[in-house]
């Protein structure tokens, strides 16, 4: 009878313990591991960027389609610029590792670039590789693009 209470009373306490560690825990990890941000600006030019070489004013690109995509073109996620051409995607880092994110993933705008300029190309893709800008004291990973490239699409 005795063994029996004092089983109870270690499940119970077990129970209780429970909660209080997979707080802790997934506060650990969620330092670790916080989320993954990618944000940036897109300008209506040939590489997706200010242009400060002839002194115009570059316009913004809205409304363009942007994607991360990783491997050999996988879409990992997709959004669309906003009206001030800004865009940002956040990832989960459990599913997208930041290393493999850095060596193997490109933002890719698929929206032609025509479509803002029509002096402007109307085939081909832009493509950015990503970097690192820094980590926040909340865990968010913040990724910046690269410079954009014009790549031709293939027939």
């Amino acid at each position: 009878m005795a063994s029996s209470k004092i089983f109870l009373i270690f499940i119970l306490a077990a129970l209780i313990a429970t909660p209080v560690a997979v707080a802790q825990l997934g506060g650990l990890l969620g330092g670790l591991l916080g989320p993954i941000s990618i944000d940036g600006v897109l300008f209506c030019s040939l590489n997706g960027k200010i242009d400060v070489l002839n002194g115009a004013t570059t316009p913004i690109f809205p409304n363009a389609s942007v994607q991360l995509r990783c491997g050999a073109g996988n879409v990992v996620s997709s959004t669309t610029t906003n009206g001030s051409g800004a865009f940002s995607l956040v990832l989960n880092p459990v599913q997208n590792i930041l290393s493999s994110l850095l060596s193997n993933c490109n933002i890719v705008v698929t929206t032609p670039l025509s479509t803002c300029n029509a002096s402007l190309p109307s085939v081909g893709v832009l493509q950015a590789p990503l970097q690192i800008v820094g980590r926040t004291t909340g865990g968010l990973v913040n990724l910046v693009t690269g410079v954009f490239q014009l790549i031709p699409l293939l027939n």
